[in-house]
């Protein structure tokens, strides 16, 4: 079901260049105090790791990509997981021929260039990632 938030501060800012992207991202909502929110990134990478959960097996699968590469669209959320903000993004690369590349934004991907834009959202309940049972996922509960 749906829970009531309300947009609070925003942020806009550059990631440094040769950082992982997720940890990145992270990094930049500790650091804010951001513990649910919604980011958005555009950009360049230098390699990309891009996951991709296989629903019958329940695992992630991951495929690298080493060549430059742009970031047509990052799109994520901020919740937490084990107590502490947690990032959660899925990304759309383009490669030299145009070609799009996408998926789960996994460690490992190295930021040549990459500015961000995050929403903090205020909530009456935090928003804690759980164990789902029939997706196998840790996700937001349903209440």
């Amino acid at each position: 079901m749906l829970r009531e938030v309300s947009a609070g501060k925003r942020f806009m800012g550059r990631l440094p260049q040769g950082a992982d992207l997720l940890e990145a991202l992270t990094q930049a909502c500790v650091a804010q105090g951001i513990t649910a929110g919604e980011v958005r990134a555009i950009g360049a990478l230098t390699k990309a790791v891009l996951g991709y959960y296989n629903q019958q097996n329940r695992e992630y699968e991951y495929v690298t990509l080493g060549s430059h590469l742009e970031i047509v669209s990052l799109i994520g959320d901020v919740s937490l997981k084990d107590g502490r903000p947690f990032v959660h993004a899925h990304v759309s690369l383009g490669d030299e021929r145009g070609q799009l590349w996408g998926g789960h934004l996994a460690p490992g991907s190295e930021i040549f260039a990459c500015e961000v834009m995050i929403v903090q959202y205020q909530s009456a309940e935090p928003f804690e990632r759980a164990f789902d049972e029939g997706t196998g996922l840790l996700l937001w509960p349903m209440e």
